[in-house]
């Protein structure tokens, strides 16, 4: 909860990468969960390091250096996108993954990755629908009937805000926040000294840091 009495902003956010590194988002996707709902959506193209991309992950998501070419790179975007981020939760379809590239890029660039606390929607999943056959975002949308375009930055962030959403409502729960208290889960947290991961039901990890 934000310090200062301000509710505190839920966030949910996807990454696509150009190229095997995690430090190349080439776009990024995010929701905004405001009064039980997904409120806004935002789009944002990136252009990764050297504007390098591999055919793999061109194939995967089908964002070419040509979208990006006159795109900001990290450290612009993260500028404005640091005070939505900053204080807030945020979640992602595995999160280790979304955090990782936060973590990454900013690093390459030498500039501090904000500071919030982050739940990740893979562990929700597997918490309220054990018997789906995957957790996979498609599986899981697919499942609840939600409609959006994969492996598309915006997309996936609608979609996981939408699962948190109705996990939420499935457990009868006021907020999002509390779902993590509820399943039997702790949030992680991502700050400029390091990170430590978001722990599920079934097993801890410790925390890391930066090095």
């Amino acid at each position: 909860m934000a310090g200062d009495g301000r509710e505190m902003k839920v966030i949910a956010l996807d990454f696509e990468t150009a190229n095997e590194q995690r430090s190349s988002p080439c776009s990024i996707g995010l929701a905004w969960i405001e009064d039980g709902e997904v409120a806004r959506v935002e789009h944002h193209y990136i252009r990764p390091p050297g504007n390098r991309f591999a055919r793999f992950n061109i194939g995967f998501h089908g964002i070419t250096p040509q979208h990006v070419e006159d795109a900001e790179e990290w450290p612009e975007v993260l500028d404005r996108l640091r005070p939505e981020l900053e204080g807030a939760l945020v979640l992602a379809h595995n999160a280790s993954f979304d955090v990782s590239v936060i973590r990454r890029t900013c690093e390459h660039y030498g500039v501090a990755p904000p500071s919030f606390d982050y739940l990740c929607t893979v562990q929700v999943a597997r918490g309220v629908w054990p018997d789906l056959p995957s957790h996979k975002l498609n599986v899981v949308c697919g499942h609840l009937s939600v409609d959006f375009k994969h492996h598309d930055a915006a997309g996936d962030a609608y979609a996981c805000g939408r699962v948190a959403l109705a996990a939420t409502s499935l457990n009868s729960l006021s907020h999002v926040r509390d779902l993590a208290g509820s399943l039997g889960m702790t949030v992680g947290r991502l700050h400029p000294d390091g990170y430590t991961p978001p722990r599920g039901a079934v097993s801890a990890r410790r925390p890391r840091v930066f090095g």
